[in-house]
C-alpha cells in the first residue's frame, strides 16, 4: 500500500513521544554538554532524525508546517533532561520559521541545497550598517548566540539610518558562516551547553533580500508570505520567539519537579531521622508547583490557540492580547526560578553536589531568567502603563 503522510494530531502525538524517549540520553549528556559548553553533536542529530527542526519550517523545504503548541510541548519534553539542550532547540528551530518570512531568494539560499541547514541567531542590534548598491555592508560584534556551533548560517540584528533623518529601522540580517566568526567567550555559571558564543562580523556584504524588517513581522506583511502563505507564518515575530526562550524553564522545572518527588519520597534526615515525606512544607511545594507548571502551559496553548485563530480568519491581534501574551511568557522564568528556589532549599545539603540534577536545573532556570526576553518588569510595566491609558512602547509583541 502507499504510504501517506501522518495526520497532524498524530504527527504531533509522534513529536513528543519522541522528545520523551531522548530524556534518559539527554541526562547522560548533560555533564557532557556542561564542559564543552555546547550541545552535543549526537543530540542535534537526534533532534534532525526525529523532525524536530521541521516542526515550524515551510513544507516547501519538507517542513511540517504544524502550530506553535506542538513545538513548544516537544520543547518542554527535551528540558525535562537537559534545559541548555531544549533552549538551544527552541532559539535555532525557531529561525526555520523566521526564514519562511524572507524573501523567497534567501530561503534557496538556506535550504536549496539542503534543508536541514540551520541558522544560529543574535538579535542584539550591534550591526554597523552602511547601505550600498544592491543591499548593506555589514560589520559588527553579537553576543549570546545559541547554538551557534551547529549552525551554517546566523540572523543578526542592527538598525539601517533613515535617509530623511527618522527613526532607524530595525533589520535582521541573514549572513553565511564564510563571513562571521566565532568568538569563543561563553563561561557561564548557567545554561553552559548553550554554547552562546559572541559572533563577528568584519565588513561583508548583504544583498538587500537577506534582510527582515521588524516592521514587517510585526504587521505580517513579511515578504516570504508571497510563497509561504500558512497562517502559522502570519504570527507575530514577538509573540514566537519570546516562547522559545521561557518555555524551556517549564519543561525543565517539571523534569525537577519528577526528581524532587521520588527523591523526597525516600530521604531520612541525616540529623533527626525523620522523612521528608512527613514535611508538610515539602507536599505543599510539591502541589505548588505541579499546578504552576499547569497553569503555565494552560496558558501558553490558550494563547496560541487565540494566535492562530486570529491568523486563520485573517483577523487583525489587539493591542490588549498582544501585551497580554507578552507579559505572561516573560513571567513564566520568574515563577519557575522561585519554585525551583524552593525544591533546591527543602532538598538540604544533598542538593549541592554536582552529580545531583536538581542543582543544574537551579543554575539554568536563574540563567534564562536574565534574558531580556524574560524581563517580566519591563513588560508589566509597558502593559499596565496602556491599560492606564498611555501608548505602547513595546514592538516586539
Amino acid at each position: 500500500m502507499p504510504q501517506t503522510n501522518p495526520a497532524p494530531t498524530d504527527l504531533t502525538a509522534q513529536l513528543i513521544d519522541r522528545a520523551r524517549a531522548m530524556i534518559p540520553a539527554l541526562r547522560a549528556r548533560a555533564t557532557i554538554c556542561e564542559t564543552e559548553c555546547k550541545v552535543h553533536a549526537d543530540t542535534i542529530q537526534d533532534f534532525q532524525d526525529a523532525g524536530f527542526f521541521k516542526i515550524l519550517q515551510p513544507k516547501r523545504y519538507g517542513g511540517y508546517e504544524l502550530d506553535p503548541q506542538t513545538f513548544y510541548a516537544v520543547q518542554m519534553a527535551v528540558a525535562e533532561g537537559c534545559m541548555s539542550s531544549a533552549w538551544v532547540l527552541g532559539v535555532v528551530a525557531v529561525h526555520n520559521w523566521q526564514l519562511a518570512l524572507f524573501d523567497a531568494r534567501a530561503q534557496e539560499d538556506v535550504w536549496g541545497a539542503d534543508p536541514a541547514t540551520l541558522i544560529a541567531s543574535s538579535y542584539m542590534p550591534r550591526a554597523q550598517v552602511t547601505p550600498v548598491e544592491g543591499g548593506y555592508r555589514v560589520s559588527g560584534r553579537w553576543g549570546y548566540s545559541s547554538g551557534v556551533d551547529h549552525c551554517e548560517w546566523a540572523f543578526l540584528g542592527g538598525l539601517v539610518p533613515d535617509p530623511e533623518g527618522g527613526a532607524p529601522d530595525y533589520r535582521t540580517f541573514l549572513i553565511p558562516r564564510s563571513d562571521f566568526e566565532i568568538d569563543y567567550v561563553w563561561n557561564t555559571l548557567g545554561l553552559r551547553g548553550t554554547g552562546s558564543q559572541d559572533v563577528v562580523v568584519k565588513d561583508a556584504f548583504v544583498p538587500a533580500y537577506r534582510s527582515h524588517r521588524s516592521k514587517d513581522g510585526f504587521a505580517a506583511t513579511s515578504p516570504g508570505l508571497k510563497v509561504n502563505d500558512a497562517p502559522l507564518y502570519k504570527l507575530p515575530f514577538g509573540q514566537i520567539f519570546v516562547r522559545a526562550v521561557s518555555s524551556s524553564s517549564i519543561g525543565a522545572l517539571q523534569g525537577a519537579l519528577n526528581d524532587f518527588a521520588g527523591y523526597a519520597g525516600n530521604r531520612v534526615s541525616n540529623n533527626d531521622f525523620a522523612k521528608l515525606a512527613d514535611d508538610p512544607d515539602v507536599t505543599i511545594i510539591l502541589s505548588d508547583t505541579a499546578c504552576a507548571i499547569d497553569e503555565m502551559k494552560t496558558t501558553l496553548n490558550r494563547n496560541f490557540d487565540a494566535l492562530m485563530a486570529a491568523a486563520q480568519a485573517g483577523a487583525e491581534l489587539n493591542l490588549e492580547d498582544r501585551l497580554l501574551y507578552r507579559h505572561q511568557s516573560a513571567q513564566v522564568v520568574d515563577r519557575c526560578a522561585q519554585l525551583i528556589t524552593r525544591m533546591f532549599y527543602a532538598s538540604g545539603a544533598d542538593g549541592i553536589y554536582l552529580d545531583r540534577p536538581l542543582g543544574r536545573t537551579f543554575v539554568d532556570i536563574h540563567c534564562g531568567r536574565t534574558h531580556v526576553a524574560n524581563s517580566f518588569a519591563k513588560t508589566g510595566r509597558n502593559m499596565g502603563a496602556v491599560m492606564l491609558g498611555k501608548p505602547n512602547a513595546d514592538t516586539f509583541i
